[in-house]
């Protein structure tokens, strides 16, 4: 799925839906500010995971991500609330406001930043619902105030996080981005077609730098790391398989177990019986 809103520099909409979907595949044209109201979401970078619930919001750079959107409340509803803006943007706040972000750890690079909504963000974000609730169209000039106000505002609290946000780019080191990929994605059940699309690379050709970094093939390695955790896990005494599976990465109970057996030749149980 390609987000492209390259039309408009700056859009602002009320986002909401009655349906889950879970690990999207998603090419956001533009950064993305995202307020969520009601329900979960998590979203996958190559380089990071991040999971947030009502009373968080996420800043999303542009480029390749898997996104989750869970119903959870009574109401069945996922809400939220979305600017999206382009990149040059960013480029004239930073230029138009040069001392709103002292640089900080200049390697760093954070394609999603995660905050939590204090009374000013509450605020804020009532003051966009109230807006896009009158059914109006909302001027161009009031969307670039309202998006520099927002900027300016975590750029006074949050500077750290922000530059690190103004990094995003400057990586372009493919070996990096892979290793970067795995080490975020380990515990989490991503296959490797999707960790190819979060790297900007083709299935074959991810798979070539995979083994040309780690000796081996993907699935083969994650595999392997996959059980050594489960195994320590098992080890320890204290949990079950049905307890782990889903910490190691795997959707459903069976699949973990039958990777297990491929791996140590016993079932989990059997594994922890022993020890």
């Amino acid at each position: 799925m390609k987000v492209n809103q390259a039309t408009t520099t700056i859009s602002m909409i009320h986002y909401h839906t009655e349906t889950s979907s879970v690990r999207n595949r998603i090419t956001l044209e533009q950064h993305l500010f995202s307020f969520l109201l009601e329900g979960q979401k998590a979203v996958h970078y190559a380089g990071t995971t991040v999971q947030i619930n009502p009373g968080q919001f996420l800043l999303l750079s542009a480029g390749n991500c898997l996104m989750s959107e869970k119903t959870v409340s009574e109401s069945g509803t996922y809400q939220s609330l979305l600017i999206s803006f382009d990149s040059h943007l960013l480029t004239d706040f930073f230029a138009d406001h040069p001392g709103s972000v002292t640089a900080v750890n200049q390697r760093r690079a954070e394609p999603v930043l995660l905050f939590e909504k204090d009374d000013f963000l509450v605020t804020y974000t009532t003051s966009l619902r109230l807006m896009l609730g009158t059914g109006k169209p909302i001027s161009a000039q009031m969307q670039k105030i309202k998006l520099n106000e927002l900027l300016l505002y975590l750029c006074d609290n949050y500077p750290g996080q922000v530059q690190k946000f103004q990094n995003v780019g400057k990586l372009a080191d493919n070996e990096l981005l892979i290793r970067q990929a795995v080490t975020a994605n380990i515990d989490y059940p991503v296959t490797v077609d999707e960790l190819a699309f979060l790297c900007h690379t083709s299935l074959s050709t991810f798979k070539r730098r995979f083994a040309d970094i780690y000796g081996t093939s993907p699935n083969k390695w994650f595999l392997e790391k996959r059980m050594e955790k489960a195994a320590q896990l098992l080890k320890k005494g204290n949990q079950k398989a049905s307890e782990i599976y889903l910490e190691v990465g795997y959707e459903n109970l069976s699949s973990f177990i039958q990777s297990f057996k491929q791996v140590y030749g016993v079932t989990p149980k059997q594994y922890q019986l022993a020890g």
